[in-house]
């Protein structure tokens, strides 16, 4: 038999060279897409969740561009991929950061004028896109921004009471350049939130400026005050008619308390025998409640005062008026620690303490100033009275005795200190 050939195996096809990857797991990539390009990368969301961040271009270049920002900021921590308004993210921020941890009185003024300016201003730009020259051109235009046309505040009266904008004549209410310097502060606050919770990686407001003051139409109110012998005249006035509140514009004028501070005061605040007045409550209205708070305004506000002769006998003939009240209310008296109530043991109206303020300077023939400016007065009545100027200085609540020396400088007529001492000892008993 013929010897059995071998078969010819046919030659094993050539293998090609592997390319190697450019791109490793997860870390996107870019092509065409509609009329451009698209390209994306796998991103740890704030929430920790991975997903897709994309991005477009008209052209590869561009795109690409673009996505090796995306590369970098992912390397840098979470990248967000939703991205609120500046609106929606306001309205979380004031409900979620604003209203549960600071006072209700903060809340109420970020809110105003988050509503009244920061949400018609920007609220529609998305929060990530928002630059520094969107927030300074509009900070710009408040300065010629008309309040009651934009706001149709005099379109909102009855036709009786329209004055101007509703009938072609614009006012001219513009901001003024303190309420221009809250609105920036407040959206400087919300970004710097956004930082926080990794939505955005720049405070564009921080890095803007305020409007030049010659630029701003309204100009800064001029508080006005009273002079020493303005303020004697108003206190023998309301002593000669037995107002009821007396000792409340005793304590607003010789301890400079604000008006929250002296309706919300209580008895229990008050130590007479070591002669000394606590400061820790507040009595405000805010969003059409009366609330009456244990803190004041800041940390600071809370302190003891030393209470002067006048004041302990002012606050003595408070607590006789007071016990007449209840006793002729009888079962209608609404019982509570409140040095200053109505007829009826309920809470002083806030507003209706400035109405009575105001009709009593009328009366009294002294200029009507606001119940806040007489604590401008407060330092020189107490140079009046010949009080220590350290104990000055705890009234006024300074830090330092050369502030309170700076604002110690009237010196009243002997006229006006014996008018004050008499006052004194007509009501000390």
């Amino acid at each position: 038999m013929p010897a059995k050939t071998a078969l010819a195996t046919p030659e094993e096809p050539e293998k090609r060279p592997r390319k190697p990857r450019t791109r490793a797991n997860k870390e996107g990539s870019v092509f065409p897409y509609k009329n451009g390009w698209a390209g994306y990368v796998w991103v740890t969301t704030p929430d920790g969740d991975q997903k897709r961040k994309w991005a477009y271009g008209k052209t590869r270049e561009e795109t690409h561009e673009k996505w090796l920002k995306l590369h970098d900021q992912a390397s840098k921590g979470p990248v967000p991929t939703k991205h609120e308004a500046v609106a929606a993210f306001l309205k979380r921020w004031l409900r979620e950061m604003i209203e549960p941890n600071l006072e209700p009185t903060t809340y109420a003024t970020y809110e105003t004028l988050s509503r009244l300016y920061l949400i018609p201003g920007i609220g529609k730009k998305r929060l990530d896109k928002l630059t520094v020259r969107d927030v300074q051109t509009w900070l710009n235009t408040l300065t010629k921004l008309c309040t009651c046309c934009d706001q149709k505040k005099d379109h909102n009266r009855p036709a009786n009471k329209q004055k101007c904008c509703a009938k072609d004549a614009c006012c001219q209410d513009t901001p003024s350049r303190g309420t221009i310097a809250s609105i920036r502060r407040i959206l400087r606050s919300a970004l710097s939130n956004a930082i926080r919770e990794e939505l955005i990686t720049k405070n564009v407001a921080s890095l803007t400026v305020l409007p030049n003051p010659s630029k701003v139409t309204k100009k800064p109110r001029q508080h006005t005050t009273w002079s020493v012998d303005e303020a004697r005249r108003f206190l023998e006035y309301l002593r000669s008619v037995d107002d009821p509140l007396f000792a409340a514009y005793v304590l607003v004028l010789l301890l400079g308390l604000r008006r929250g501070e002296v309706l919300g005061l209580v008895w229990s605040s008050i130590d007479f025998d070591g002669e000394e007045l606590t400061i820790d409550h507040q009595l405000t209205r805010v969003g059409g409640r009366l609330l009456h708070r244990d803190n004041t305004k800041t940390e600071g506000s809370t302190a003891v005062l030393p209470l002067l002769g006048l004041c302990i006998a002012a606050l003595q003939d408070r607590q006789e008026i007071q016990a007449a009240a209840c006793k002729e209310a009888g079962k209608q008296w609404q019982e509570s620690d409140l040095a200053f109530t109505t007829k009826h043991g309920t809470p002083i109206e806030p507003r209706n303490f400035n109405r009575s303020f105001a009709m009593h300077c009328r009366k009294a023939g002294v200029p009507l100033i606001r119940v806040h400016d007489t604590r401008h007065t407060c330092a020189s009545l107490l140079a009046a009275l010949d009080v220590h100027p350290r104990v000055a200085m705890r009234i006024l609540r300074h830090s330092q005795i050369s502030v309170t020396m700076n604002v110690y400088t009237q010196v009243p007529s002997p006229e006006t200190r014996k008018a004050l001492k008499r006052l004194n000892s007509r009501l000390t008993r």
